[in-house]
């Protein structure tokens, strides 16, 4: 990371103490900066963390494995369905068990999908941070159709809790292609508009370049992943490193950059949100036909026809369902991740073989990109701290957890 110049005080002026938060609307939630400054440029930077600690991970030693999914819905609020599948596939491996095809593919596309609300959200935010009103509008509104369709097939917006360990909760509607494919057939000329309005946008440039400059070394030190460690230029994503829920079936490009600064890392979420239409268009194009939860009675709660009709669906919905029974994988330990809107989302989870986890701990990408913040604007304006803090798009519920 380079150096500032020292600046040398002849007038042997005191340094100021400034409150970035919790309560800012730059901040995006409950965060705090206590900023020290010599006059407008920031000498130091102390993050203050945890006013949105939620007790998430204690919690899922309380829950059975299925129950802690809409837990997983509360983390990273923006794209919650990217968190609910990056545990159910934690856990699915401390099983040993492969969803069916068709079950992986629907939870490719909407994970993509959650990928770019995600984006677009944190597009919309940042470029009103910075003053580019008419960007949030437009993102917001291209979130709003993709609520549309979440809704349609989770039948919630926000907090849809439709993974299950084994699959998902049920199959997608009749129409659920045609609603993807008129989706993602618009979605290039909304794209089009907010390229034009930014990316050659003399402001945009001004405020965006040079600004909280991470290299590659320093980003790979800091234990950076996602959009800021690729904006660094380094070429690493889960979904083409380590392949998970048939992501090896799918072609699409990883988007790097060069210079890790604010500019970059804009530039790689702008790409990505083009690779990820790309591989929408492929899943929906080639979704394959059959079930969408593993045939397992001691894992899959039975019909609710097949339960009010037959004595071994009752049998195994209660065995579900009753405390301290459910689903019970062997004793052991597992490390499972994915690839998240904000880096490597990892899911450790100890098992002790009853129907709850003994441990459940999260790797949350926010946190590890956040620690490296006081060293990227250190020697910054007040003005910047702003726009570098948009473009590593915390969220404050996933980082306190």
């Amino acid at each position: 990371m380079p150096e500032t110049a020292p600046q040398v005080d002849t007038l042997g002026s005191e340094h100021m103490t400034l409150n970035l938060g919790p309560q800012h609307p730059a901040t995006h939630g409950t965060l705090r900066l206590v900023l020290e400054m010599d006059g407008e440029r920031i000498v130091n930077c102390v993050p203050d963390i945890g006013y949105l600690h939620t007790g998430f991970e204690k919690l899922g030693e309380h829950m059975n494995y299925n129950q802690y999914i809409v837990v997983t819905d509360r983390m990273n609020y923006l794209s919650p369905l990217a968190n609910n599948i990056g545990y159910a596939i934690a856990v699915e491996k401390l099983l040993g068990v492969e969803v069916p095809k068709r079950a992986q593919y629907i939870r490719v596309i909407l994970c993509e999908l959650s990928r770019i609300a995600d984006h677009l959200v944190w597009l919309g935010t940042h470029a009103l941070d910075i003053g580019a009103f008419t960007v949030f509008l437009y993102g917001f509104e291209q979130r709003e159709r993709l609520y549309n369709l979440f809704e349609a097939v989770t039948g919630a917006r926000l907090t849809t809790s439709y993974t299950r360990v084994g699959g998902v909760m049920h199959d997608v509607p009749t129409d659920f292609v045609e609603m993807v494919t008129a989706f993602t057939a618009q979605f290039p000329k909304t794209y089009a508009d907010l390229d034009a309005l930014l990316t050659r946008n003399r402001i945009w440039i001004d405020r965006t370049k040079g600004i909280g400059v991470i290299s590659a070394e320093d980003a790979i030190a800091w234990s950076f992943t996602g959009p800021c460690l690729r904006g660094s230029g380094v070429e690493r994503d889960i979904r083409k490193a380590e392949p998970y829920s048939s992501y090896e079936d799918f072609d699409f490009d990883v988007p790097v950059g060069s210079k890790g600064d604010v500019y970059d890392r804009y530039l790689v979420r702008m790409e990505e949100m083009l690779q990820s239409i790309k591989v929408v268009d492929q899943a929906v194009r080639n979704l394959p036909e059959g079930p969408v939860k593993v045939d397992d009675p001691k894992l899959i709660l039975p019909e609710k026809s097949e339960t009010y009709t037959k004595m071994e669906s009752l049998i195994h919905h209660f065995e579900i369902i009753m405390d301290r029974h459910g689903i019970c994988p062997p004793a052991g330990e597992v490390y499972s991740c994915t690839e998240s809107p904000n880096g490597e989302l990892g899911w450790y989870i100890v098992s002790d073989g009853t129907g709850r986890p003994w441990r459940v701990r999260v790797r949350p990408p926010c946190f590890m990109n956040y620690q490296a913040f006081p060293e990227m604007v250190k020697g910054l304006m007040v003005s910047d701290v702003v726009a570098v803090l948009g473009s590593i798009n915390v969220i404050a519920g996933e980082l306190d957890r």
